[in-house]
């Protein structure tokens, strides 16, 4: 994690402004921006943890994140939903006062501001439409995973694989062909399964010209035919 200057980053943050200008005076704005610190984070850090204070919320400016829930119990690992930029995260943490209810970690290199979270409270204090503005922009990423889990609760491992790649071509690479950002153990807790489900299913996809990859490149060669097998499975 690397901490930027702010100042020349401004202008990254102007897609927050603008939604927020909306409902606050520039004034009010000013004082978010002088709450906000301006980080780099690598694949694989935690922005924000399990557990921990919920004492910012972040907006990602570039990259990709997933957000992470561990098992107390089990310490399984899931993957609730993944997010690219530009988007408001941790909405759900910064709601719920006593602790972060799940991690956010870098999927690949991001760009984040972290915003403290009193200075967002008082704004909502004193503006309810605000308040529920910022709230509808962060909850957005929750109705995904509310999804995920409904694939993951009624439909067979091939099916819910289907999904996750139909969700990473439409939500996150916004096209067919990518360079996969995840390892085959983090597309395993996103589906639910075993790393072994990922490997045979992308093998028997590939053998039906349904798929193509080679590394990290990755090609959904016939989206119709993963969108049938979500559908029956």
């Amino acid at each position: 994690m690397n901490l930027l200057d702010t100042k020349n980053n401004k202008d990254n943050f102007s897609g927050f402004r603008k939604i927020s200008t909306l409902f606050i005076t520039d004034d009010e704005f000013k004082k978010i921006e002088k709450a906000s610190v301006f980080l780099n984070f690598k694949k694989g850090e935690t922005i924000l943890k399990q557990g921990g204070a919920p004492t910012h919320i972040a907006y990602l400016q570039s990259g990709i994140v997933k957000f992470n829930f561990q098992s107390p119990e089990s310490g399984k690992n899931t993957i609730l939903t993944l997010v690219s930029a530009p988007k408001i995260l941790g909405g759900a943490n910064l709601f719920y006062k006593d602790n972060n209810l799940f991690s956010i970690v870098a999927v690949e290199d991001c760009e984040v501001f972290l915003i403290e979270a009193s200075v967002l409270y008082e704004l909502f204090k004193n503006n309810g439409n605000y308040s529920v503005a910022v709230f509808q922009m962060a909850s957005e990423m929750f109705k995904k995973s509310i999804l995920n889990f409904i694939s993951v609760a009624n439909k067979q491992k091939e099916a819910r694989i289907a999904d996750v790649f139909i969700y990473l071509a439409e939500e996150i690479y916004s096209g067919t062909s990518f360079r996969l950002s995840l390892t085959r153990k983090e597309i395993s807790e996103f589906a639910c399964c075993s790393v072994e489900n990922i490997i045979m299913t992308l093998s028997k996809w590939q053998q039906e010209k349904i798929v193509s990859f080679s590394g990290k490149n990755f090609e959904i060669t016939d989206i119709e035919k993963l969108r049938y097998i979500s559908r029956v499975g």
